[in-house]
């Protein structure tokens, strides 16, 4: 065993995993009452209630609030707990492979390969399946591209898979640069530019409920492996001594978090700041150890993200990209952030 077992640990982790899912679950109750047809809890609570049969209401009613709630709003609330928990739990897991405090989900490359492959999609098909499958297979040529680099070296060090990261990522933005020159100005490039700054508009309940199963098991998978990420911190020696595959547990954290990060883009275009600032949030409420904070920074990347989408659609007339709004509010963050790393170093 890697710990010992400590009971009074384990209520202090199911308390604050408990706490951040009650922020959820009333994040998301608000997002499904917000909007231009406001709607108050009762009535959400009546319209499940007359889902399941236990309640009665009028028929037209119910089409009125089966629209809102089931084919307008639960889409996308759906949609940004899956990318939040996504980027922000890969976000935390690259963190702990690196041990750098400031690495993102980008990386090794897989967001830019993610934008090359929509952007390409868009420019030569158009359809929303093509767009999504172009931009996740992009995502995992990006992390491939870069595991390549540093192979070729003959090194599988944390410095080489780094650098190939660089070049990998370096390498798809000039694809993208490319696909943007040659994409029509006034048709396909708009396309693409919205694309980049990140929505949920066009997200579906198909394809959320598609992607549910995979996206849970893969963030469940990242939080089983937080505890050879605590091992690996101490050390590939250390971490091989207490009986630690290192070399598999790295490629496993690194291919679970590459997955999620490619099905964020897919859905939801770019998306930035989340898996970077996220994780240093959950990281102040619950300590560095890898099994609470994985679960964590998924629950806490879900709940931000529900609340950017909030004020994407209802702070203007005209919904706003939600990719700005999560780097509005993750620069300030991210400076906070900083201010207590210099403190740290100056310590």
């Amino acid at each position: 065993m890697l710990k010992d077992f400590h009971p009074e640990k384990c209520g202090s982790r199911s308390g604050t995993l408990g706490a951040l899912a009650l922020i959820l679950c009333a994040l998301i109750f608000h997002a499904l009452s917000t909007g231009r047809y406001p709607l108050a809890l009762g009535d959400i609570l009546h319209f499940l209630a007359a889902s399941c049969g236990w309640a009665d209401m009028p028929g037209e009613r119910y089409a009125l609030l089966y629209n809102i709630l089931v084919e307008i709003r639960l889409p996308r609330v759906l949609a940004a707990i899956l990318i939040g928990a996504s980027l922000s739990i890969s976000g935390a897991a690259f963190q702990g492979v690196f041990q750098n405090p400031l690495v993102s989900p980008n990386l090794l490359g897989v967001l830019s390969g993610a934008a090359f492959g929509a952007a390409l999609g868009l420019l030569l098909n158009g359809s929303w399946f093509f767009v999504q499958a172009s931009a996740f297979s992009c995502g995992i040529a990006g992390v491939f591209l870069a595991l390549l680099v540093a192979r070729a070296f003959g090194q599988d060090s944390l410095l080489m898979l780094i650098l190939g990261g660089i070049i990998s990522g370096a390498f798809f933005s000039a694809l993208l640069s490319i696909v943007k020159y040659a994409a029509d100005p006034e048709n396909t490039l708009p396309g693409i530019v919205i694309w980049l700054m990140g929505s949920l508009s066009a997200t579906t309940l198909e394809d959320t409920l598609w992607l549910l199963a995979p996206v849970m098991a893969l963030i469940l998978a990242l939080s089983l492996l937080g505890r050879w990420l605590d091992a690996t911190a101490m050390g590939d020696d250390e971490a091989r001594a207490l009986g630690v595959p290192v070399g598999f547990a790295r490629y496993a954290v690194i291919c679970c978090a590459t997955l999620l990060s490619s099905v964020t883009v897919s859905l939801a275009g770019m998306i930035g700041w989340v898996g970077l600032v996220i994780p240093h949030i959950a990281r102040l409420i619950t300590g560095p150890g890898h099994r609470l904070l994985l679960p964590a920074s998924a629950l806490l990347g879900a709940s931000f993200l529900l609340f950017s989408d909030l004020v994407a659609r209802n702070a203007s007339s005209q919904e706003i990209p939600i990719g700005i709004i999560t780097e509005l509010f993750g620069i300030p963050v991210f400076l906070i952030v900083l201010r207590r790393a210099r403190r740290g170093w100056n310590a």
